[in-house]
């Protein structure tokens, strides 16, 4: 019997219960992300685990599942592998309350446990593997940058994210062309602009067109792949301006809430990379059907993955499985953003070999198990 597998005929599997637990990693020194203006000195991570009569049990992680309480009974005693009926059930859910996607993540992880199969070869099996760009989360000078530029090409890596949010986007080119300089075309860049939402504390306003067309021609003379999120998330006749009139890729989607957002950001040509993140919006099942518009449209699909681990690891499931994505975001800033954070729950990090590429298991499911002393350490809930 494949490792993984039941004896028990999967159709006669019922789902008996659903955990839902919140960790936190304390951080010192805090975390000082580009994108929030309050340092954070703590990592929180909830964890979703849908257990069954077979003994088998599917894992998940990414939001904070508000709004789920009280309706385990939608789930409880079904069949487990129905998951195009539990993603209406999680879609209905995410419409009057939060966004439950980290369930439908578990689900996918249960069903490969069941069949005896990974995630990745559940999906479509293209591959196994997918070539990671190393994402930045913190703001270093020119110089700095240029330092963690060469660490990461002696990583492996091919590719590496920038944060901008310096002040004065001329501040962050500086940033970038220190890059260059010290490492020329050795790394294909890509660039977080970070203007399509802010934290709650931050109120101030998003580029307007003309700012990012600025910035975009400077990218352009860098060498830039893609500029992610130039403007505000609904300003869909801007980015299509912007792409209209750049040669630099438009990039953005990470925090869009519903998938017929992506129809509109398609059919109104307002991206080049679609990023939504699997643990934030839609789960594996809805994001398959934004992997094979993309794909019908030509676009790129390759999700963002600022969660955590377990996120990273769903993510690339589903991008080496049926998206062929050239690049798949990969959280790696140390000291600040180092494995040992991000992955703090799994029982081994998510990694990268030697020459950039996230290769996935072939055991069943994610392939990868939780930390459960750690969890019970880190335990708030």
């Amino acid at each position: 019997m494949v490792a993984g597998m039941t004896s028990v005929h999967p159709s006669d599997i019922r789902i008996t219960a659903i955990e839902i637990s919140h960790h936190r990693l304390n951080l010192d020194p805090p975390f000082r992300a580009s994108w929030d203006s309050t340092p954070r000195t703590q990592f929180d991570a909830t964890i979703v685990q849908v257990e069954t009569d077979a003994g088998l049990t599917g894992i998940g992680s990414g939001d904070v599942m508000l709004g789920f309480e009280g309706h385990e009974h939608l789930f409880v005693g079904q069949d487990p592998l129905a998951i195009e009926r539990h993603w209406r059930v999680l879609s209905n859910l995410s419409f009057h309350y939060g966004r439950c996607w980290p369930l439908d993540l578990a689900l996918w992880d249960l069903a490969g446990k069941l069949t005896g199969q990974p995630v990745w070869k559940l999906l479509g099996g293209l591959s196994n593997r997918v070539r990671a760009y190393a994402s930045s989360g913190t703001l270093r000078g020119p110089d700095d940058m240029a330092d963690v530029a060469e660490r990461r090409l002696a990583d492996g890596f091919g590719a590496m994210k920038v944060r901008f949010h310096r002040g004065d986007w001329r501040d962050d080119i500086k940033a970038l062309e220190a890059i260059r300089a010290r490492v020329g075309d050795q790394l294909t860049l890509m660039v977080d602009c970070n203007q399509g939402w802010r934290q709650p504390a931050d109120t101030y306003p998003p580029w307007t067109v003309k700012d990012a067309l600025a910035v975009g021609r400077a990218l352009e003379e860098l060498d830039v792949y893609w500029m992610e999120e130039p403007l505000h998330r609904a300003d869909y006749a801007g980015m299509r301006h912007l792409r209209e009139r750049l040669d630099v890729r438009i990039a953005g989607g990470e925090m869009t809430r519903e998938l017929y957002e992506f129809r509109e950001l398609i059919g109104q040509g307002a991206l080049d990379v679609l990023q939504p993140d699997a643990a934030l919006v839609g789960g594996i099942t809805g994001l398959r059907r934004v992997a094979y518009a993309a794909a019908e449209h030509n676009l790129t699909f390759t999700p963002h993955t600022w969660t955590n681990g377990w996120g990273v690891l769903a993510n690339a499931h589903l991008t080496a499985g049926l998206a062929d994505a050239p690049w798949l975001e990969f959280p790696f800033d140390p000291p600040e953003w180092s494995l040992d954070r991000r992955d703090f729950f799994m029982a081994e990090p998510l990694t990268v070999d030697g020459d950039g590429w996230i290769t996935l298991s072939d055991r069943p499911g994610f392939g990868v198990d939780l930390d459960t002393d750690m969890l019970a350490r880190t335990r708030i809930g």
